[in-house]
């Protein structure tokens, strides 16, 4: 059986976009999930929560209740970082965003590198520190020594990433430490972060594949080794192109004009806009509001 999930973020309206990851999950799964990532309790909101399950239910897409909510999940979250500190794999850092961009960009330093977080971090802050794990600071995965213990990474690809890659994708050592560096696990105002709790969460709700778009593509080796550290299973993963406006530009959360909700009040039965969507994703941004007589 596969296992697919949708977990949206609670910190705006759905868009067309969102619907789209939602039947694509919905589609590939013999069951599909729903996971609220609402980590960012300072963006979360419970209206928009519950929109997510209005606009799910008015597109036809079923998943089991209670749902997984990350805001309930931080002693899973607290483990895992144990886990991870006792073997010596993380330290705390205090740069700013302003000092890792300073640092990267240096003189003798050339132009800054990006990875998948952004700039990549140039190790200002690495040490292997002693002690118990230090709450309420951000820490960071020593990703030199973490790849030395686990070596090359490799997912089986079943969509197709920015380059049309599908299969087994094995991604090397020196690759994950210079193109992708010290990531961060846990962030001082979350207690975990994104690559953290998608990982624990995964593999607490038996996901078989992982459904998500094209733009974290190149995150996945970060989940992957982030599994094989945790010794938690890797599913496949089905990265899926994104829903783009008339510009190029992905959909984010502040296209409210292309909101769930605008479809919704225009007139739209949502198993109709759901099966048109489908039918054409390349030109879903040119759906009209209001649908055609």
């Amino acid at each position: 059986m596969t296992r697919t999930r949708f977990a949206p973020s609670p910190t705006g309206p759905l868009h067309l976009g969102h619907a789209y990851a939602a039947l694509i999950a919905a589609r590939r799964g013999d069951e599909m999930l729903l996971r609220i990532e609402d980590i960012d309790a300072t963006r979360a909101r419970p209206e928009w929560e519950a929109a997510i399950h209005d606009d799910l239910a008015w597109l036809g897409v079923t998943y089991p209740m209670p749902v997984m909510r990350q805001s309930d999940r931080h002693t899973a979250y607290g483990a895992a970082l144990d886990a991870l500190w006792s073997r010596g794999l993380l330290y705390p850092c205090t740069c700013t965003r302003r000092d890792i961009e300073a640092a990267a960009s240096a003189p003798q330093e050339g132009a800054p590198l990006l990875g998948p977080d952004g700039v990549i971090y140039p190790g200002t802050c690495r040490h292997t520190p002693t002690g118990p794990r230090p709450k309420g600071v951000t820490l960071r995965l020593n990703m030199a020594k973490a790849t030395s213990e686990v070596g090359p990474v490799s997912f089986t690809e079943t969509g197709a990433g920015p380059g049309d890659e599908t299969g087994v994708i094995t991604v090397q050592p020196d690759h994950m430490v210079s193109a992708i560096g010290d990531i961060v696990v846990a962030r001082k105002d979350f207690g975990t972060s994104y690559h953290l709790s998608v990982v624990v969460d995964d593999a607490a709700q038996k996901i078989t594949e992982a459904t998500r778009g094209t733009d974290l593509f190149e995150a996945t080796p970060i989940h992957v080794l982030l599994q094989r550290l945790l010794d938690l299973p890797t599913p496949q993963y089905h990265h899926h192109a994104l829903i783009r406006d008339p510009n190029g530009k992905r959909l984010a959360k502040r296209d409210d004009a292309r909101a769930l909700r605008v479809y919704r009040d225009g007139g739209w039965n949502g198993r109709a806009l759901a099966q048109r969507l489908m039918a054409s994703p390349q030109t879903a941004a040119m759906i009209p509001t209001s649908p055609l007589p």
